[in-house]
């Protein structure tokens, strides 16, 4: 026990020495037929190499060496797929390995974007006469990123829990014609369009 748990920890730390993303890659498995599609989901905003090496039993696989697969930032890309024996279920288990150093030998493969947490929470409070909010929604709508919007008009409620905001603040709620924003818990009046927001977001 004491040689496996040394073992499990040594490979945690060369695993971090090489390596240490913010969100690990996750695997989907997607079934069609007779094949079983593996996917790496990155979440991470960086683009990253991973390589999977399958075991199991119940399929085959291709016999050419493993390579790299390329999985660009916020995506979801194939690694590889099984082709299962009929009447079978694979059973497989799978080693990663993660790089940020991008190799040229990593196979460049089509990928779909996905949308991602970012680093700080973002929420959108919407007032009613706000000049700038729809392209900010937009744009944020185009974006990788997850974010919630609420509209005043459709829960007249939130300027009642936003009101202690600005209770010492020469900006009173009902003046404002921005988009309040919330980042992280920080409720914020001067950002107008994206390019703010980003800003914010990487401070």
């Amino acid at each position: 026990m004491f040689k496996k748990l040394l073992f499990v920890l040594l490979f945690s730390a060369s695993c971090t020495l090489l390596f240490s993303q913010e969100r690990p890659i996750e695997i989907i498995e997607e079934a069609k037929a007779n094949r079983l599609f593996l996917y790496a989901l990155n979440k991470n905003e960086k683009d990253l190499d991973v390589l999977i090496t399958v075991e199991g039993t119940n399929f085959r696989q291709s016999k050419s060496v493993p390579r790299p697969v390329r999985v660009p930032a916020a995506s979801k890309v194939l690694l590889t797929n099984l082709i299962v024996e009929r009447n079978k279920r694979a059973n497989y288990t799978y080693k990663l390995q993660v790089s940020d150093s991008l190799s040229r030998r990593a196979l460049q493969r089509e990928f779909e974007s996905i949308k991602i947490e970012p680093k700080k929470k973002v929420i959108v409070y919407i007032p009613e006469n706000c000049s700038s909010c729809d392209t900010l929604v937009s744009n944020l709508d185009k974006s990788n990123y997850l974010y919630t919007s609420l509209h005043f008009s459709e829960k007249p409620e939130l300027k009642e829990q936003l009101a202690p905001a600005f209770a010492n603040s020469t900006v009173k709620i009902d003046s404002i014609s921005t988009p309040i924003i919330s980042l992280g818990g920080v409720l914020h009046v001067k950002i107008e369009d994206y390019e703010q927001l980003l800003e914010e977001l990487n401070k």
